[in-house]
């Protein structure tokens, strides 16, 4: 695992300040690979790594990796799992290694078979290579979009580089994109290939670049998720599926177990991270398991659930017990280490457990990318039974505006519940597309637009909005198109990265085996009736594990990552929030946001009705601080 960062220029007239820029580039790419870093030059590029050695700590496979004709140079980060099969084939062929990495395999196999190696690759990576011969520059990311890749380019350089921070240090200009901005305000993250600002974009996932000049800087598409169908012809047996459901996530686990650092597992005490603890468990001795408790907060403590799948497999388990002064604690560092805004508050519970596991092991094992497969979220649910509704659904259609005036917050389970309703209910009203993006949604539209100091309903917006929601444009709807759709624009751009950020600032490498993507591949082909029913989410994938896990882990409701924000905001960071990032003053000043609309979601902050005010205010903060650090 590592940080990569270079640039292409088409010129060279400030060679020694680019030169510079690397570096300084590197340096803020420090936490992803903090054992060693190094540059390449030539005469129209330079490329940087910053490495994390987890396969082949030694110098011989350090980055950046040139071949040993000394035409092609490698700029990598991630891991390809099948490696070892694709090292047979080319030493069979006559190459010559003089490392046991995967980097090496990854540069030959490119030389042997050009853009065609991305379809043979099982892992996850995003990586740079330079041909010095043709001067010309080859760069890709993995099929899902685990691990990050962002790119600049005009009529001078093309910069690229793993996280936006090191982007900006080569003096790109930074203007708001005023559409990411309002879609941040519903979402609370930013979907790519857009970015907070108007001219950086993030690689779409299972796209490659080719540059060959400024004229010929040439994107494509390599890999395309299933477009899922009704399914209604699927001809294998729900036991056979079962049965091929199991020996391709058992693969997937043992491929994702190589490693020269110590590994472990996370385990939260939910059904993903349980079943993945468990696959490991079988084939190491003693798996390092790692969960975090909430002492403060019993509602979102799993840890006992936890305790019961180490205790049944056999693990070497450790719980980090948590107060809310420790999530506290670390806000801060968690929200500085942002390169853009981004407000899924869960992520101070991934960057802690992630700072608390990485003084024990190196790599760590997720069950990230279950929920979106296999119909695990609460708005899966809420889908099925809007496309199938019973007495129930139909009821709460009609009682909706009553519903919608009662106290609704996250913070206990009978207000939470309420909240869930009422959102349920909102939803049942709108065609599927809509449905979708307000399911996914922090802040609806139009509350959205009142925040801002100017209309962003525009026809720019529109497109992006439209270009996200495409798979619902021709009916009938079903539930793997949303599935397809969560794949699409959740996962990468929320979950993942989620997982990448909070991860790699603490230099801990996670891997996620639910996105082999030949288990992807299957998992998209499977009827939607496999997978959820009126009873049960996930049901495929419970079914097929059940053996594995306590019942009282297949039979809980799910629980997600949770942190006490409404408290915060009305205790701890109270004068913060009054004081600093929502300053009345600040916010004429700043000229973005509508101060009416702002005095007005403080006020629901302190009602008994806060509903989803303390996750848009905790949006607020995040764009807040994240504006006066890249404004100074």
């Amino acid at each position: 695992m590592c940080g990569i960062t270079g640039i292409y220029f088409f010129n060279n007239n400030n060679r020694e300040k680019h030169q510079q820029q690397v570096q300084n580039a590197l340096n803020l790419l420090y936490n992803r690979g903090p054992d060693n870093s190094g540059v390449y030059s030539d005469s129209n590029v330079l490329l940087g790594n910053s490495r994390l050695s987890v396969i082949d700590t030694t110098s011989a496979a350090a980055q950046p990796f040139t071949d040993a004709s000394g035409r092609y140079t490698l700029v990598y980060n991630g891991e390809i799992y099948n490696f070892k099969s694709h090292r047979d084939e080319l030493q069979q062929k006559g190459f010559k290694f003089k490392s046991q990495s995967d980097t090496e395999v990854l540069l030959y196999l490119y030389i042997l078979k050009g853009k065609k190696c991305l379809d043979e690759l099982n892992g996850f990576f995003s990586f740079a290579i330079y041909d010095k011969q043709k001067k010309s520059l080859f760069l890709a990311r993995d099929r899902f979009g685990i691990k990050p890749l962002y790119f600049y380019h005009n009529s001078d350089k093309f910069v690229f580089a793993s996280e936006m921070k090191a982007i900006l240090e080569y003096d790109i200009p930074k203007n708001i994109d005023r559409s990411s901005l309002f879609t941040y305000l519903q979402l609370n993250y930013i979907p790519g290939p857009w970015t907070i600002f108007e001219n950086i974009r993030k690689l779409s996932p299972g796209h490659f670049i080719h540059i060959n000049g400024p004229a010929n800087v040439n994107e494509e598409k390599y890999y395309s998720l299933p477009t899922p169908g009704d399914n209604s012809n699927y001809s294998v047996s729900y036991e056979q599926s079962c049965d091929k459901l199991h020996n391709l996530l058992e693969s997937s686990v043992i491929n994702r177990l190589v490693s020269d650092v110590p590994l472990g597992a996370f385990l939260s005490g939910g059904t993903d991270s349980s079943i993945i603890s468990a696959l490991a468990a079988r084939h190491v001795d003693k798996l390092n398991t790692f969960s975090i408790g909430f002492k403060d907060e019993p509602m979102f403590d799993e840890t006992p659930y936890a305790s019961m799948v180490a205790k049944m497999h056999n693990t070497d388990h450790t719980v980090f017990n948590l107060t809310n002064d420790d999530l506290f604690d670390c806000l801060f560092d968690a929200v500085n280490y942002l390169d853009e805004p981004f407000a899924d508050s869960s992520a101070l519970a991934y960057y802690i457990l992630s700072r608390q596991t990485r003084k024990k092991a190196t790599v760590a094992l997720s069950g990230d990318g279950a929920d979106e497969l296999f119909a695990g979220y609460n708005k899966h649910m809420a889908e099925y039974l809007t496309l199938y509704p019973g007495f129930k659904e139909k009821t709460v259609s009609l009682l909706h505006p009553l519903l919608s005036k009662m106290p609704q917050s996250r913070n206990n389970p009978l207000t939470n519940k309420t909240r869930q309703i009422v959102r349920f209910g909102e939803g049942m009203k709108l065609p599927a597309n809509e449905r979708y993006w307000r399911w996914c949604s922090i802040t609806g539209e139009k509350d959205a637009n009142r925040l801002l100091n100017d209309n962003i309903l525009n026809e720019n917006y529109g497109s992006r909005k439209n270009s996200c929601l495409k798979i619902f444009q021709n009916p009938p709807n079903n539930i793997n198109k949303t599935l397809y759709a969560d794949m699409k624009l959740v996962l990468p751009y929320d979950m993942l990265t989620k997982v990448d950020l909070m991860s790699m600032a603490n230099s801990l490498e996670v891997r996620v085996p639910f996105l082999d993507h030949n288990l992807v591949n299957f998992v998209m082909s499977l009827p939607g009736n496999f997978k959820i029913d009126r009873k049960n989410r996930k049901k495929i994938l419970k079914d097929t594990f059940s053996y594995l896990l306590p019942a009282e882990i297949l039979n809980r409701t799910k629980q997600g990552f949770e942190v006490p924000l409404l408290k915060w905001f009305r205790k701890e960071l109270s004068g913060f929030i009054n004081d600093d990032v929502l300053n009345e003053n600040f916010i004429i000043e700043q000229n973005i946001f509508n101060l009416l609309e702002i005095k007005k979601l403080k006020k629901k902050l302190h009602s008994l009705n806060p509903a989803e005010t303390p996750a848009r205010i905790w949006g607020l903060i995040v764009f807040q601080q994240w504006w006066k650090k890249f404004n100074k």
